[in-house]
């Protein structure tokens, strides 16, 4: 394809003579030496030039909700499950060699200052993991994995042995 220039183009001479050649050690080729295709490759890269912009974008996104308060007999089965994690992690050393891994659903209230439901509603989460500890009476908490629940928030316990929460006359006919 021939290039078709304007006539009186100021720079037709530098046009058809094309690319520049640099020879290995000129004086150019040392001052700028040839980049390897991954460095190059990072130039061109995206970036995010507003920093924590998709972050607050995404986190309009989640959805909260009122903490729903528990019926009588769910609090009832609810602190039956707790009482039975607490023997099995009474001290470390029976955490240690009972490591019972548990999904705990609590809620969580709404952090971000900026959304309407900043200290009224919140959302649902679930965490799993090794239970290594409850206790009501000094923090008022659950720990799991690295996770420190309070017990106020804990909706839901579920294990992925459920014959641990088993009642103990379901243990005997078993």
């Amino acid at each position: 394809m021939a290039a078709t220039l304007p006539i009186g183009f100021k720079y037709t001479a530098a046009f058809l003579s094309g690319r520049p050649q640099h020879h290995r050690f000129d004086d150019f080729s040392r001052k700028h030496p040839k980049m390897d295709r991954r460095r190059r490759a990072k130039i061109f890269a995206p970036f995010d030039a507003l920093d924590g912009y998709s972050e607050s974008i995404d986190s309009k996104n989640v959805e909260y909700v009122e903490q729903i308060e528990l019926e009588e007999a769910d609090r009832i089965e609810l602190n039956r499950r707790l009482q039975i994690l607490r023997t099995l992690t009474y001290n470390s050393k029976m955490a240690r060699a009972n490591q019972v891994k548990v999904s705990v659903r609590y809620y969580t209230p709404c952090t971000d200052h900026n959304r309407f439901a900043w200290q009224m509603l919140g959302q649902y989460v679930t965490v799993t993991g090794i239970c290594w500890k409850v206790d009501p009476e000094e923090t008022g908490a659950i720990k799991i994995d690295e996770a420190v629940i309070p017990l106020a928030d804990v909706a839901e316990i579920t294990a992925s042995d459920e014959s641990l929460f088993k009642e103990k006359d379901e243990w005997e006919t078993c």
